[in-house]
């Protein structure tokens, strides 16, 4: 891979070049020494008092603040999530889209404390998870107090069906672990019930056949249903779904999006949706949230991103997607490439794919613009749109 290299005034050379064995290996001890570092940070943490916080808004079940986690590689440091800000409210869908690589995914394992360390560490910002009575700031807890959380009160079902099971173990085992896990005094019998209890509830015609099957013998959507009975099986107060349709046929894909939003209602919980389609968003989510390398650069209702779409990569997302009944030479793309995540500017990280852009672009990184109550964009173009509503 290249990368850009500076000189001695702090110039970047027009050309690029292969990291030699003597850089790489000081990014391998200054990664080291950050890892260490940020490893007892971990530590240190004793008391419940120490990651107990305050929620900014009680009608929110989790609030991600200024989040950075970042892996630390053998070519330098990857930003995948770079000062990430947006809320989920209590009882609804949030829907956070992007392009690969944009940090979705990132965001989500690190809500779950999932991010593989040691090179995957959360860095910075705080992720307020709302408890009812009281809030922790999942970014500083110990992992041994996360695990009580994680399953029980936050489950997620994960991007591919094909690979989240366990090929060694029936279904059944695999759902009793959960219940036995999160359930103090639960029998084995109330387990196994509890557990078929779930399979009917999303919709599988012979629960007690398929409890007794390995995942081999069950088709896709069979195998992506009883992960979200999985998740299920605790009553969580929020369900993160990471591409939950992405291996599925189209009659499966609805399916699995009716049994969703059917079982928010059920279990009034509310849903962290990651998908790249539009379509998904469209008809799922209440809020929407659009990822640009690894930081937020649009937020708003649904009907605000859809139907007043205003940083031009949420505008180039939308003419990307094909249209029915409408003849078109060529499917229109967003040109360039995202930056190099060990390498990003210090100026809008959109500003050299853009259309758009102005002289200000250059001058950093625009703070989030507020143009409605509920939405708000990333981008120099609408500033006096901000003065415009403050009026």
């Amino acid at each position: 891979m290249f990368f850009k290299k500076k000189n001695s005034t702090g110039t970047e050379k027009e050309k690029s070049h292969y990291l030699s064995a003597k850089e790489t290996r000081e990014i391998a001890k200054q990664n080291a020494r950050t890892i260490r570092e940020l490893e007892r940070r971990k530590k240190r943490i004793a008391s419940e008092d120490e990651y107990t916080t305050q929620m900014r808004d009680e009608n929110n079940i989790v609030e991600f603040d200024n989040l950075h986690t970042y892996f630390f590689g053998d070519a330098g440091v990857v930003k995948a999530v770079n000062g990430v800000s947006f809320d989920i409210p209590k009882g609804a869908t949030i829907g956070v889209v992007g392009e690969s690589g944009c940090g979705k995914s990132v965001t989500s394992l690190s809500l779950m404390q999932l991010v593989q360390g040691p090179r995957g560490q959360i860095v910075d910002g705080s992720i307020r998870f709302n408890m009812g009575d009281k809030a922790y700031d999942i970014a500083k807890m110990p992992l041994s107090e996360m695990r009580k959380i994680r399953g029980e009160q936050i489950a997620m079902i994960f991007q591919e069906p094909m690979t989240s099971l366990n090929p060694v173990f029936k279904i059944g085992y695999q759902m009793d672990e959960m219940v036995l896990l999160h359930t103090p005094n639960c029998t084995k019998e109330q387990a196994k019930d509890r557990s078929i209890e779930m399979l009917k509830l999303v919709g599988i015609a012979a629960p007690e056949r398929v409890y007794d099957c390995y995942p081999h013998e069950l088709s896709g959507g069979m195998r992506q249903r009883v992960m979200i009975a999985i998740a299920l099986s605790c009553n969580p107060r929020l369900i993160i779904a990471d591409e939950p349709t992405t291996a599925l046929d189209v009659t499966i894909q609805a399916q699995i999006l009716d049994l969703l939003r059917d079982i928010k209602t059920k279990i009034d919980g509310s849903i962290m949706l990651i998908t790249h389609d539009l379509g998904v968003i469209a008809e799922m989510a209440d809020y929407v949230v659009v990822m640009y390398a690894g930081r937020v650069i649009e937020r708003g209702t649904t009907k605000e991103i859809f139907e007043n779409p205003m940083h031009p990569y949420t505008i180039g997302l939308q003419k990307s997607k094909p249209v029915v009944r409408r003849k078109v030479d060529r499917l229109y793309n967003i040109p360039g490439q995202v930056p190099n995540p060990i390498d990003m500017p210090n100026y809008c990280y959109f500003r050299d794919r853009c259309d758009r852009c102005i002289g200000k672009c250059k001058e950093g990184y625009p703070g989030f613009i507020q143009v409605s109550p509920t939405h708000s964009v990333s981008c120099y173009l609408y500033e006096n749109a901000e003065e415009e509503s403050n009026v």
